[in-house]
């Protein structure tokens, strides 16, 4: 098979493993402890939860890091990088112990929601720090391939550990706040795989700065506006293009997840922990796709060019989506499960080329951050936008149809920029 050539190639580089270790531990994690939160707030069966209350929580989880996550970017081209990890998850896996015990301790929700909010701002520094390293681990021409499987890679991690943790919590231990020490022994795991890793080998190339309070905010200014002015020169066009198309299907992925939460709660089984495994059915699926889109986009992305490998994408999404969603019923949407998984991977796959071959080694770190604020914000936007639209069982014909619109949208966007 030629993902597993291709994975066998890049396992000879010493710093790709390594990296690639501290990314699928990581993410692993977080899949544990992202499972555990949608249990404990979504499938816990003295909740009784609306798609307002599910938009409510990642509102309060994503946005407010959203306001200021455009800053992390800069720190990250100013910190190595393998020190980000390092602390990263060990500060993460204090945090998530602190969210066990508020699960235990019956404290006001809000508390319960600081907690998680610092597990996933620390999240994003990590994130786009794998992102803005891979360069530095792999040559010129194997970095499209690198793109292919390392994020997808830790896709899958995040993928099982989400299933280890529904396993763990539907077979072993009826406790959530269990399953969130168990991703906290993870992020330590992960904390501890960086240390195989030189802390100058991931960069940034600048030397260090150190600079005070005052002056390291108003530095930070300058260099975000740097950044957007990188990505706004005109070579770099297909970066921004492919960002903003990257958004949108973010956007569409996120309403098409809170129906799929509503529907596993209320419409498809009456039984919270049945809801649950059918939840955990679905995000199986969906990684299954995110692994054919590593099959895939090598290949289609390397003939097509990854614009029109995006636009490919987007076409199809607005195709099969609907034709599998509208009837509401658990196959048709398992299978849709499968195309989104696939469709979103492979676009993310391409833009993550794009970026790195357009953007320069110094500004990866804050565009990056920037790509990740962009997925936070789409992912509010569109819970909020599921709220106002999704019935309590989740069945929704107006929202499956705006999605496809958007997904067309895209596709057509992207074919006419290409097309020029």
């Amino acid at each position: 098979m030629a993902v597993v050539r291709d994975l066998r190639v890049l396992l000879r580089f010493q710093g790709f493993r390594r990296l690639l270790g501290v990314r699928l531990l990581s993410q692993g994690a977080d899949g544990v402890y992202q499972v555990a939160l949608a249990t404990y707030v979504v499938f816990s069966p003295e909740k009784q939860t609306s798609a307002a209350a599910i938009a409510s929580a990642m509102a309060v989880l994503l946005l407010p890091y959203s306001l200021v996550g455009p800053f992390a970017g800069v720190l990250l081209d100013r910190w190595r990088r393998r020190q980000v990890f390092l602390y990263g998850n060990l500060l993460r896996a204090l945090l998530a112990g602190a969210t066990a015990v508020l699960m235990l301790s019956h404290v006001p929700d809000w508390l319960f929601y600081v907690s998680a909010l610092c597990v996933t701002a620390v999240n994003r520094f990590v994130l786009a720090g794998l992102s803005a390293a891979l360069p530095r681990v792999v040559d010129s021409e194997r970095l499209v391939m690198a793109n292919s499987l390392s994020p997808t890679a830790g896709t899958l991690g995040a993928t099982a550990g989400g299933g280890l943790a529904l396993a763990v919590r539907l077979l072993a231990v009826d406790s959530n706040a269990a399953v969130v020490l168990l991703g906290a022994a993870l992020y330590l795991c992960a904390a501890l795989a960086s240390l195989r890793i030189a802390p100058e080998l991931l960069g940034p190339e600048q030397p260090l700065a150190r600079p005070r309070l005052a002056a390291a905010l108003t530095g930070t200014a300058r260099g975000l506006a740097a950044g957007v002015r990188h990505l706004a020169e005109p070579r770099r066009r297909e970066a921004a293009w492919a960002l903003g198309a990257m958004t949108l299907m973010r956007f569409c992925y996120g309403a098409l997840t809170v129906m799929v939460l509503m529907l596993c709660r209320y419409a498809w089984s009456s039984d919270s922990d049945d809801g649950l495994a059918l939840l955990g059915l679905a995000l199986g699926i969906s990684g299954a796709g995110f692994f054919a889109a590593a099959v895939l986009t090598p290949w289609t992305a390397g003939r097509l060019g990854p614009g029109r490998w995006i636009a490919v994408c987007a076409a199809s999404a607005a195709v099969l989506e609907p034709a599998l969603g509208l009837p509401f019923a658990v196959a048709p949407m398992l299978a849709a499960a499968f195309v989104l998984g696939l469709t979103t991977q492979g676009a993310k796959i391409a833009t993550d080329t794009i970026v790195q071959f357009s953007v320069e080694d110094g500004y990866r770190g804050r565009i990056f951050s920037v790509y990740d604020v962009l997925f936070n914000a789409a992912f509010v936007g569109a819970a909020a936008v599921a709220a106002l639209m999704l019935p309590p069982d989740g069945r929704s014909v107006p929202l499956v149809i705006m999605v496809a619109v958007v997904y067309a949208a895209i596709a057509a966007t992207m074919t006419r920029f290409e097309c020029r």
